[in-house]
């Protein structure tokens, strides 16, 4: 990269931070005024002078972490919301649900890999068990309703508080115990994101 691009992305860097800090003080205004708290109240609050945070409002002062972490106790809010941190860092997963013949996954974690977490509502009444296999290992809770769980040669029905671990390489099938709904959580780590495949015996 030429000395001419490296110039012209710190710009880009520098001009989208300053946008980002130009917004700061508007923004700790409306958070104030939405509290009902005066500049003397939160002054006495945080220790800032009045000035100080007038300045800070007005974008004549320009915000820093020793000024914004007193201030963002006081209002009981995240730093983020102070500073419009970027949608990516809302810790609140909006993953779309997955719909899988009858059965609705509401992803709880938002990063791949790993772990992983999902809310699940099975709604397929009268199944017959269909066992599969696959690497890893799965803990399941339900929520409410009744969860039929067949694990190798059991063959077992959850009711709601209850849970169940399991290595997933038995042979394994899960559904509705009964004609109502069962909705309950499920974790498992990276290699249960892989398919299901039907538990067949070695040579078959």
């Amino acid at each position: 990269m030429s000395d001419d691009q490296h110039g012209q992305r710190d710009g880009h860097e520098e001009a989208r931070l300053d946008a980002v800090l130009n917004e700061v003080g508007p923004r700790l205004r409306r958070i104030r005024r939405e509290r009902g708290a005066t500049l003397g109240a939160l002054s006495e609050a945080t220790g800032i002078s009045v000035s100080t945070l007038s300045r800070l409002e007005s974008g004549g002062r320009r915000p820093s972490l020793e000024l914004l972490l007193p201030i963002a106790r006081a209002h009981q809010v995240p730093l983020d919301e102070l500073v419009g941190a970027p949608p990516v860092g809302d810790p609140r997963v909006r993953a779309k649900p997955i719909v899988r013949g009858g059965r609705t996954m509401y992803p709880l974690t938002a990063r791949p890999g790993g772990l992983q977490a999902y809310k699940v509502v099975h709604q397929v009444y009268g199944e017959e068990p269909d066992p599969r296999t696959h690497e890893g290992y799965e803990w399941m809770y339900v929520l409410s309703g009744r969860l039929r769980v067949v694990l190798g040669d059991h063959d077992v029905v959850l009711a709601a508080g209850e849970a169940a671990e399991f290595d997933t390489r038995v042979p394994h099938w899960f559904g509705c115990a009964d004609d109502k709904p069962v909705e309950f959580l499920s974790l498992f780590g990276p290699q249960g994101e892989r398919m299901h495949v039907r538990a067949r015996p070695k040579g078959a």
